[in-house]
């Protein structure tokens, strides 16, 4: 049985990450190209290593430093899967958080435990003044098949800096409830 909680600054570290398995074989992606979004042949695999690990926890304090928040599903003590949600509103009327990370660890993916967490950041998005979640998404195909089925569409702003950072990502949104 998972527990799902808040995840505190000094719980981040590696030794929180020793049992999470960050691994997925890519085969086809998404791209948009002249205006219309197509699924491509692209195989790599995405595993990340321990200096992955450690600027992701970096990464997730910055998220909690700046008034955002981190949340996990645990088996007992062994994280499991995580989301983080920035704290600063952006986009022309400050519509927006960004669901900066939302990960599940390898064996327990499709189990429903990456819809959960994301459930837990548009809740939290929503009672800190978002009308969207904003997020920049890995373009594989199973990627953005779990952020259909959780609702999101096509960003109707793109975020600059993301796109910069991550231009093989999908810019995507997603409402929030009301607060």
């Amino acid at each position: 049985m998972l527990e799902y909680r808040m995840i505190k600054e000094e719980e981040l570290s590696l030794e929180l990450f020793e049992n999470f398995r960050r691994h997925q074989d890519v085969t086809k992606c998404w791209r948009k190209e002249e205006g219309s979004w197509r699924v491509k042949d692209i195989a790599f695999v995405d595993d990340w290593k321990r200096e992955d690990y450690e600027e992701l926890i970096g990464i997730l304090k910055r998220s909690i430093w700046g008034g955002g928040m981190v949340y996990g599903a645990f088996e007992g003590r062994y994280l499991k899967g995580f989301c983080a949600v920035s704290g600063e509103l952006f986009g022309s009327k400050k519509q927006y958080l960004d669901l900066s990370n939302i990960y599940v660890s390898e064996e327990l993916r499709g189990q429903g435990v990456g819809s959960v967490l994301f459930r837990k950041a548009q809740e939290w998005a929503g009672r800190h003044g978002a009308e969207k979640l904003y997020i920049s998404a890995h373009s594989a195909v199973e990627s953005q098949a779990f952020y259909k089925k959780m609702g999101c569409v096509e960003a109707q702003e793109y975020s600059r800096a993301h796109v910069e950072k991550e231009p093989c990502d999908c810019q995507l949104e997603c409402p929030v409830p009301d607060a």
